[in-house]
């Protein structure tokens, strides 16, 4: 017997052909920490594809989430001759369609992307396998012999809409300052159309995520950049790298790694960008004010920028952070608008007890997973008084694994003196109400080893503070670590400098500890992690989820004392917190 088969239209990314076996699941993913580039594998251990393989698949997902690298990580795959098919989504997703519109115009690597709507992308997810040609889709239950013969329309993107250009962005258009700006103004006005922007606006500092190394594309699609004369207009700063510059040679890491990552950095910074190498780069002098158009890449910042410091940014992909900072031109859609700031999900904590610092990133992640791609305000905190330190954990846990570019928390975040001020309409807006002690299966997910020994305590995911330097200090002082256990914390060269002036770095060296400057945990792998290590145990939610796909690790996510006690008596925490009492 021989299956119907389904005809489906959606609305084409970029445009192509392909026929395949279907991948489906509803949940975001994000290809960075949640993809091998050299493989293809699904690695999010967290994630319902964990083990899949993506290459040569019709991929089917609402879209992605997670870290602004996944499109470099989506262009590694596709120059690897590991990526899908294609992929189908059901929302417009920047991270996901300048990968693969990048592998098109700099590599001549493309696969089609669409977008379809809710009831069909249903119906497309319950098939087996799928012919695509242009925005058309023909899918069955059984294996579709035949090409589907439909001509492709034309590449460009909803080219009857049309993007108002000042006279300097046709110049940019046209040439006149660089073969670099020339392509990197094509390429926001791709992304322009599919945010629905119908102007740019003018940024006052951009920070790049791409310097990344994700393998050779993103090498060279940086280095393609500074040949064609790139250089950036406006302040621009570099987040963390794959590496600490200045010592990994002398930390073990091969050259085949180190080199080309480094190489990475060079040509950023060879075009104007500063080696700040940080992924908080809302703790450097340069921070943005309230209000100030910026464009920012890397989730944790993107998140902290709109949401804790009041600024205004998208969530930046990889690529298109440098094409706006070599044009000092952005879209003037989402979270630059204050329309898209509003929070479209309300969640009430109740029953809040005396909490200590783990609280925060728990309730990000679990926030984060509720919220998904919906903008969430928080209520009944405020008397907690969260600091800056307890606004960065939540934050970055929160953009682990949701899509939405900010948060509001009534009373403390800038755009939420009032829960009206945050919403649109207190009628329209879903309600959820959220007990400490319905986080524990958030806790349980990351910490599947609780009450076994660690080997290795990770601390600065993202970048430790100088508050938290302070912190630590205070917990370490007159201790020493104990044998057999490691301490590392990761830190941006700025603070680090602070810590030290202040007599914070002293202390904990002398505990125990060594500080790695420039990377940060999603980069790092052996032999900096020591090949003996079993356990990690660490403060970042970010990196409890990351982490076990990306070392092949176990995790534990405790706080900061905790991971101090553990560091000290080489013995595993085993009471939980009393306000996670379940």
């Amino acid at each position: 017997m021989t299956s119907s088969v389904v005809n489906l239209s959606g609305v084409p990314f970029v445009v192509g052909n392909a026929k395949g076996k279907i991948l489906a699941c509803q949940t975001e993913l994000s290809f960075w920490g949640g993809v091998e580039p050299a493989t293809g594998e699904v690695i999010d251990r967290h994630h319902p594809l964990s083990g899949q393989l993506l290459q040569d698949k019709i991929l089917i997902l609402p879209g992605g989430r997670g870290s602004c690298s996944g499109s470099g990580v989506l262009l590694e795959m596709m120059v690897n001759g590991k990526g899908p098919a294609a992929i189908v989504i059901s929302r417009p997703d920047d991270i996901i369609t300048l990968g693969v519109w990048i592998a098109k115009e700099m590599f001549d690597i493309s696969i089609p992307l669409l977008m379809l709507e809710e009831d069909d992308f249903i119906t497309l997810s319950q098939q087996k396998n799928a012919n695509i040609a242009g925005g058309h889709i023909q899918c069955s239950a059984e294996v579709l012999t035949t090409e589907l013969a439909i001509a492709i329309e034309d590449e460009q993107l909803q080219d009857e809409q049309q993007i108002v250009l000042n006279d300097y962005d046709r110049s940019l258009l046209n040439g006149e300052k660089s073969l670099a700006a020339q392509v990197a103004m094509k390429i926001i006005l791709h992304m322009a159309r599919l945010s629905g922007a119908t102007t740019l606006t003018n940024v006052s500092q951009v920070h790049i995520d791409g310097c990344i190394y994700t393998g050779e594309a993103s090498l060279s699609f940086a280095q393609k950049l500074l040949q064609m004369g790139g250089e950036f207009i406006v302040p621009t700063t570099l987040n963390a790298i794959s590496v600490d510059y200045r010592r990994w040679q002398s930390q073990g890491v091969d050259s085949t790694f180190g080199e080309p990552a480094s190489a990475l950095a060079d040509a950023y910074v060879n075009m104007g960008a500063k080696p700040t190498y940080t992924c908080a780069p809302y703790l450097l002098d340069s921070a943005p004010q309230q209000g100030e158009q910026v464009a920012w890449a890397e989730s944790n910042a993107v998140v902290f920028a709109n949401s804790v410091l009041g600024a205004k940014t998208m969530k930046y992909p990889d690529f298109l952070d440098a094409c706006i900072a070599l044009t000092g031109r952005a879209p003037l859609a989402g979270a630059h608008l204050n329309e898209h700031r509003r929070a479209t999900l309300h969640i009430n904590i109740h029953q809040v007890q005396e909490v200590d610092d783990l609280f925060y990133p728990l309730l990000g992640y679990h926030v984060g997973k509720i919220a998904g791609n919906h903008i969430p305000v928080l209520t009944g905190i405020v008397q907690l008084n969260p600091d800056m330190d307890n606004l960065r954990a939540f934050g970055a846990a929160f953009a682990t694994v949701s899509s939405a570019p900010m948060f509001h928390i009534v009373g403390v975040t800038p755009d939420a003196d009032t829960l009206n001020q945050a919403i649109n309409s207190p009628q329209s807006i879903e309600k959820i109400e959220l007990a400490c002690a319905d986080l524990y299966p958030s806790w349980a997910e990351l910490n599947k080893d609780y009450g076994s020994k660690s080997d290795l305590i990770s601390l600065g995911n993202p970048h430790f503070s100088l508050s938290e330097f302070e912190k630590l200090s205070m917990l370490c002082e007159g201790s020493h670590i104990s044998s057999n256990m490691h301490m590392y914390i990761t830190a941006g060269r700025s603070v680090l400098a602070e810590a030290k002036a202040a007599g914070y770095l002293s202390i904990i060296e002398h505990f125990g500890a060594k500080i790695i400057t420039d990377t940060c945990w999603c980069m790092i792998s052996e032999p900096v992690i020591p090949v003996s290590t079993r356990i990690i145990c660490t403060n970042s939610a970010k990196y409890a989820h990351y982490g076990p796909g990306m070392t092949g690790r176990k995790f534990k996510l405790l706080s900061l004392e905790e991971c101090v006690k553990e560091a000290k008596t080489g013995l595993p925490s085993t009471t939980l917190p009393r306000w996670l009492s379940y």
